[in-house]
């Protein structure tokens, strides 16, 4: 079995290495959150320093107390004892799909890593195409043909995974997408997996994420962490939400005896901190609204620049990506750079103009489709004080270093595009 180096960390290394080499770069390949820790967070994580010894594999009891809460203030009752915590969501989530065993499927386009998980666990990743404009959940009706079709092929699949928000199309599903994904996990008996860890990072206070745990919610299992919402992604903290039932308890003793080979238990000091996080003191909800906003203006931002340039999208809703399609510029590409695919335009970018971005066929995407999921985080500053700044203002797209790389952004797009000439080629429906 071959995997990869994931695609967004590859294309985070290309960048790196062309700043290495003095050329310039818009930095729009890597998901991580790009802003500062806060301070209340550095002094819960110094206050747990001195914490040395194995704790529970579950986690700390006030970790998995606190985010119970959490989980309990949007609505969702948890059980502490069917909370499980680990070094990020990430082996969490790859620990579950050993643990519950058999083919998943996933919404196409998805985060690049369910595939490759399932891959690595020695299963089959089906990838199912999404509604327009309703990212990361899977259309209920074609997941349902295509796991009948999969058994009936002797394909044992038990579980779906969705993320709420999404990742990589920025948008969120309705409640009744949701709830019909739900129903029919039932139907067919699927664990679901709900990945949550951009549901803090929603753009507009009045927009509702909706769990699949409100629906079906003995079959569920939430996950989430401090990655994105506190932009603590190099703290490597995850929590998964176990439903309460005879199933989640047994995939809690699985889970267990996986993760007791694989990390033991989460680093001390991180769990200590985890837990004064997950309590939502005010200094902390203020800071992720506030990333929220930041979020929301740059994306959007950047998602227009794109359709200025032609592209179709669906306007991100949620945490810091936008999913363009530049199916506008087919015939062009094809003339003057030879490019047919997505991965051929997205290497043009990188490697001729230092734009880094990535093809929609890493998440699940046709090949031949000339989409590109674009990250937005990396654009908020150099140093500590231009991304704190980025976070306090008003106006972020404003700020020089922001405005030099959407500029340049537009520039490429100007020059690689056929400019006005776009509209002579049929335009692909929105996503």
């Amino acid at each position: 079995m071959s995997v990869t180096v994931s695609a967004t960390l590859a294309v985070n290394e290309a960048l790196a290495e062309r700043r290495r080499q003095g050329l310039p770069v818009v930095p729009l390949g890597f998901g991580e959150a790009g802003l500062p820790v806060h301070p209340a967070m550095r002094e819960a994580l110094a206050a747990g320093g001195g914490k040395n010894a194995y704790g529970p594999v579950a986690g700390a009891a006030e970790l998995r107390d606190a985010a119970a809460g959490y989980w309990q203030r949007r609505g969702l009752a948890t059980d502490p004892d069917l909370v499980v915590a680990g070094p990020g969501s990430k082996p969490l989530l790859y620990s579950l799909l050993l643990t519950i065993g058999g083919d998943t499927a996933a919404a196409a386009p998805s985060w690049v890593s369910y595939a490759a998980q399932a891959q690595l666990a020695g299963y089959r990743c089906l990838q199912i195409p999404t509604a327009p404009a309703q990212g990361g959940v899977p259309q209920p009706d074609l997941l349902a043909a295509a796991v009948r079709q999969a058994r009936a092929r002797g394909r044992d699949v038990r579980s779906v995974i969705v993320t709420a928000p999404d990742n990589p199309t920025g948008t969120l599903a309705s409640a009744a997408t949701v709830r019909r994904l739900a129903e029919t996990a039932r139907e067919l008996d699927l664990v679901v997996i709900s990945d949550e860890i951009y549901r803090d990072l929603v753009y507009d206070d009045a927009a509702e994420v909706h769990s699949p745990a409100e629906y079906a919610p003995e079959r569920t299992v939430v996950s989430t962490g401090l990655s994105k919402n506190l932009a603590l992604g190099g703290w490597r903290l995850g929590v998964v939400r176990l439903p309460d039932s005879a199933q989640g308890r047994r995939l809690r003793a699985g889970l267990l005896g996986v993760a007791s080979e694989i990390w033991s238990s989460p680093a001390a000091p991180i769990q200590e901190a985890a837990a004064y996080a997950f309590t939502e003191p005010p200094e902390l909800t203020d800071r992720i609204r506030r990333s929220a906003r930041l979020h929301g203006a740059v994306a959007r931002e950047t998602a227009d620049r794109f359709a200025e340039a032609g592209a179709m999208a669906a306007a991100p809703q949620a945490a810091f990506y936008s999913y363009p399609d530049l199916e506008a510029w087919r015939g062009h590409l094809a003339r003057k750079h030879g490019v047919t695919t997505g991965s051929e335009l997205t290497a043009l970018l990188l490697e001729d103009y230092g734009v880094g971005v990535l093809p929609g066929s890493e998440f699940g995407d046709s090949p031949q489709a000339l989409r590109m999921r674009v990250a937005t985080s990396l654009l908020y500053g150099e140093t500590e004080d231009q991304r704190t700044t980025a976070l306090e203002a008003d106006d972020p797209v404003a700020l020089p270093w922001i405005a030099d790389h959407l500029d340049r952004l537009s520039e490429v797009l100007q020059e690689v595009g056929p400019g006005e000439a776009a509209d002579e080629v049929p335009r692909a429906p929105l996503r």
